[in-house]
């Protein structure tokens, strides 16, 4: 190989937090296929490769550095005719680096550690490590190469340390989990970066599902100028080669043949959804889903993602109809479980519900009926749906949407209750905007299903309007409120009514308690109910017009 060319690999990778010993026989495959078939003289692994990330307090645990080190040392001894950029988490006397190693020849010659660690939004990384400001260049194949982590190419200064320190380029390794326009923001960002410095830079990201976080890969190259030459494709695992040429201008990154375009908002968060529910699902050892189907367009969307992740023969639905529930709900279920081959079971809870009523007849007695008996319906579908999971070690997706997980429009231990909240994260809006683009792919979604008036389907003639503005209202008032921390005032000088705006934050409030009990779901917004946001349940502090210390029913 000549020494004006240079030859980088991206092994944006799927890993398993804590799985030290198949992470590091991931990167060993990735690392033996660069050298041999890519011919690269360097690979780079994504921020925290050997441990997946977040490994959060695993570690705390003191045998976690045991594992590490000797997972470490299976890697170090395989890195032959090749570097190896492999993040792992270095502990020392001082405390614990986010560190990336350069190992050569198995031997480790350098480290670069993470000097802004993150501790805002789903990030807590000052709980674990320590900080360290100095700038590493290594010469590879003949440039001298600029090491970041994450999060210091958002900032000016670590690239600005590499340049002074005489890198050529700056190869960037991340574990930076997806939201809506996350791409665009890395891509705005990093380009600052190599305008300031004149530097191209490598921008390599891990991909995967991770509980609720979701990985996006959408590794790119950029040149001094900030324009992007390379991009590989978001939410798949690839190994990617860059190849740089040394000019008089200095080292240039090569123009793709082919630019991939960036994906739709759309686009992409439907695949983030698929990739989350196949990684959560089968990480955690289930045989599959299952969904209660009911028809509506929640669980219509859910089941489409749902087989789209796993496969039509690991996925098993439930119709579980009740007195309320319309022949149109039985229809469309039946019909989207035929066009999808799923296997498809029709159970109804009339019997459980009027057991239960009977059961608690003295307990009511002289009491008029409420969302109670609507609850106890719910709950009968929670129950069949968990005895399902639990006998076919199949994990129940559950269905419900941001819009109603944020007002409390739910029923703890009915459709509140799974292993994962597909949609938790999805306000009711998006979800009819996700469930059109899934039928341009191809039509698996009932029209009908999309067009009817939304309704729980608990009570006669329900609507979900009846409850709630709305959902076009409900949305835009719930971004504002959850997502960009918008007061009262802000929200009506924008056109809301202000009776509606308080009525949503009162709930908001009220059902935090709600929220607290359940599952985990997928974060595709910029703040996610979960380690996303973090409110207390008892709390004395009072929104305008709400009474000190309301909880919801």
């Amino acid at each position: 190989m000549s020494k004006q060319e240079l030859r980088i690999a991206i092994a944006q990778i799927n890993l398993l937090v804590g799985d030290m010993e198949g992470n590091a026989r991931r990167i060993i495959e990735a690392l033996q296929d660069a050298r041999d078939n890519l011919q690269a003289d360097m690979l780079i692994t994504p921020e925290l490769a050997l441990t997946g990330y977040p490994p959060e307090d695993l570690l705390l645990r003191p045998g976690m550095y045991e594992r590490i080190d000797h997972a470490l040392l299976q890697i170090q001894q395989q890195v032959t005719g090749i570097d190896l950029l492999l993040g792992y988490p270095e502990q020392t006397p001082e405390g614990v680096y986010n560190s990336a190693a350069v190992i050569r020849e198995g031997t480790i010659i350098a480290h670069a550690r993470k000097e802004n660690l993150p501790n805002y939004s789903v990030f807590d990384e000052k709980r674990y490590f320590i900080p360290d400001y100095h700038a590493c260049v290594v010469p590879v194949g003949g440039a001298n190469v600029g090491i970041t982590i994450c999060e210091d190419i958002w900032f000016p200064d670590p690239p600005q340390r590499l340049r002074e320190a005489g890198a050529d380029l700056i190869l960037n390794i991340n574990a930076s989990p997806y939201h809506i326009n996350k791409g665009y923001e890395r891509e705005q960002s990093v380009a600052d970066r190599c305008r300031e410095t004149g530097l191209p830079v490598v921008y390599a990201n891990l991909v995967g599902g991770q509980d609720e976080l979701v990985f996006d890969g959408d590794s790119f190259v950029m040149n001094g100028e900030g324009t992007v030459t390379q991009r590989v494709p978001a939410f798949t695992e690839q190994l990617e080669r860059v190849c740089f040429n040394q000019t008089e201008s200095g080292w240039q990154p090569v123009q793709a043949e082919v630019l991939l375009a960036p994906l739709s908002t759309t686009a992409s968060v439907y695949q983030a959804l698929v990739l989350g529910v196949r990684d959560f699902v089968r990480k955690n050892g289930f045989n599959g889903g299952v969904i209660g189907l009911s028809g509506g367009i929640d669980s219509a969307l859910t089941l489409s993602i749902a087989v789209d992740a796993l496969g039509s023969e690991e996925i098993e639905a439930v119709m579980m109809p009740s007195r309320y529930t319309a022949d149109m709900s039985v229809e469309d279920a039946a019909e989207q479980a035929r066009t999808l081959g799923v296997n498809y079971r029709v159970i109804a809870i009339e019997k459980p519900f009027t057991a239960f009523l009977e059961v608690l007849a003295d307990e009511f007695a002289g009491l008029a009926a409420d969302t109670t008996e609507e609850n106890i319906q719910a709950r009968c579908r929670g129950v069949l749906l968990m005895a399902i999971s639990n006998k076919k070690r199949k994990m129940v997706l559950t269905t419900g949407n941001k819009s109603e997980m944020a007002v409390g429009y739910a029923t703890l231990y009915g459709d509140m209750a799974g292993g994962f909240a597909v949609l938790k994260d999805v306000p009711k809006t998006l979800v009819y905007e996700l469930a059109n683009y899934r039928n341009i792919l191809s039509p698996v979604i009932p029209q009908r299903v999309i067009d009817r008036p939304p309704s729980a389907e608990l009570a006669p003639d329900q609507q979900d309007t009846d409850s709630l503005p709305p959902y076009e209202v409900l949305d835009a008032i719930l971004e504002m409120y959850v997502e960009k921390d918008m007061g009262v005032e802000d929200i009506v000088s924008h056109g809301y009514d202000r009776e509606i705006v308080q009525k949503v934050m009162q709930m908001v409030t009220r059902n935090e308690y709600k929220r607290r009990q359940a599952p985990p779901g997928i974060r595709i917004t910029q703040r996610a109910f979960g380690s996303d946001r973090r409110y207390p349940i008892t709390s004395g502090y009072a929104l305008p017009g709400q009474g000190r210390g309301t909880r919801g029913e």
